[in-house]
């Protein structure tokens, strides 16, 4: 089979190497992709959200099946018109992206369907919402509506910051049309769960849970990034707790999709908060998270492809769907200076003997050699019987790639070991 992945990230590469375990694969492309992915994937310059090119190419190229895994061409109906041209996907179509696609529409859907979350209240007044917040406690979350690069969202400790956020999304745009209409919800408290599911619109199939790390800098101080590196399992998430998210928050939110006409297909991602008052979403997003996937699908043991053909023709409750019991650490390397200003163009180097696998997520080719092309420039993951030992190994392995004003944490996993020792 001919697969063909939309994105150019780490995710998306992670995705690709484990589609190429499956012995139906024959090749893929990456539109776009990026440097790094070239030894797994033909990549094609074609952006992730040019929608109509990315249909004249799958009919050109004879492409059997399409992966949708960014955020922006889900929410702008990629797979819907990549269905209308004859090519199966794995992603939800435009009307169940939303649930991403729009904040106002998750909290509602939350509200009505008595799915636990922060309280909350939207806007789309500026004097309304600065009105609002002067009666809030900080912390106050200011999110953005839209999609906003995941950094559409303000944990506020103060009024004043919470009316600079608002001022920022609604008066001056920051997030362009993103940030037109703001959620404004209570600050939850408690352990940070990501849990990414399969779903096909009548089962519900979660994958191992993760667990990431956003801030910039070690001891989760400095600026919310896209993830600096993730682990999984998260020692949080225990089986009591997976048992209530099913039953409280995964299976009712499939039903209230397909209860308002929003069937969705493909893999619906839980941001979770583990409260003093149980489980309670964050976020949802309608795709694989980043870098969660980097932890998670190498923990998989089962056919990738499979299972992402048995949600698109509704038959997961069929599929072999297996996680090892292991565990898996990622290490993110980025640009000095990132998520604020950085340089590229830096080459990428590895020293032989490397015992990890590295999903790159910007790189760029320069001079036939594959140099740093972004904020994140590469996650290095491993894999062992333990969580001590795949964080150990990942961080091993990192001190085997070079590049210059390369950054990371040097504390990814320290929060859940010591989770583990205090079970």
């Amino acid at each position: 089979m001919k697969i063909m992945v939309i994105g150019g990230g780490g995710r998306e590469h992670a995705l690709i190497r484990s589609l190429k375990r499956s012995p139906k694969v024959e090749r893929i492309y990456a539109l776009p992709g990026n440097a790094g992915m070239e030894p797994d994937a033909t990549c094609v310059s074609i952006a992730a959200k040019d929608i109509p090119a990315q249909v004249e190419f799958a009919r050109e190229n004879g492409i059997d099946y399409a992966v949708v895994a960014p955020d922006d061409p889900l929410v702008l109906g990629a797979v819907d018109a990549l269905e209308a041209a004859g090519i199966p996907c794995f992603g939800p179509r435009k009307d169940a992206a939303i649930i991403e696609g729009s904040k106002v529409f998750s909290k509602w859907l939350m509200k009505k369907y008595g799915i636990p979350t922060a309280a909350y209240e939207d806007f789309s007044d500026l004097k309304n919402a600065m009105a609002y917040v002067e009666k809030q406690t900080p912390p106050i979350v200011v999110k953005a509506d839209g999609l906003a690069l995941g950094k559409g969202v303000v944990i506020a400790e103060s009024v004043a910051e919470a009316k600079d956020a608002l001022r920022s999304m609604m008066q001056d745009k920051k997030f362009g049309e993103s940030g037109l209409r703001v959620v404004i919800e209570e600050f939850l408290t408690g352990p940070e769960v990501s849990v990414l599911a399969f779903t096909d619109g009548k089962t519900m199939v979660p994958m191992v849970s993760s667990m990431d790390h956003k801030r910039a800098c070690d001891g989760d101080q400095g600026l919310n990034t896209g993830g600096m590196g993730t682990i999984a399992p998260n020692p949080y998430y225990t089986p009591e707790i997976a048992e209530r998210c099913m039953q409280e928050i995964f299976l009712p939110t499939m039903n209230a999709m397909n209860a308002e006409g929003r069937t969705f297909k493909g893999c619906l991602y839980f941001g979770l908060m583990i409260t003093p008052k149980g489980p309670k979403v964050i976020e949802y997003n309608c795709r694989f998270g980043d870098p969660e996937t980097q932890v998670v699908l190498p923990l998989l043991d089962s056919d990738l492809l499979s299972v992402m053909q048995a949600v698109t023709e509704e038959r997961l409750a069929e599929a072999d769907v297996r996680f090892s019991q292991d565990s898996a650490c990622c290490v993110v390397m980025a640009s000095k200076g990132y998520p604020a200003s950085y340089e590229t163009g830096f080459p990428i180097t590895v020293d032989p003997g490397l015992d990890c696998e590295i999903f790159y997520a910007g790189a760029k080719s320069k001079d036939g050699a594959v140099v740093t092309g972004g904020g994140r420039v590469l996650g290095v993951t491993a894999r062992a019987g333990t969580l001590r030992q795949a964080i150990q190994k990942a961080y091993s392995g990192v001190k085997k790639v070079h590049f210059a004003n390369a950054y990371y944490r040097k504390d990814i996993g320290k929060r859940a070991l010591s989770a583990l020792e205090n079970e």
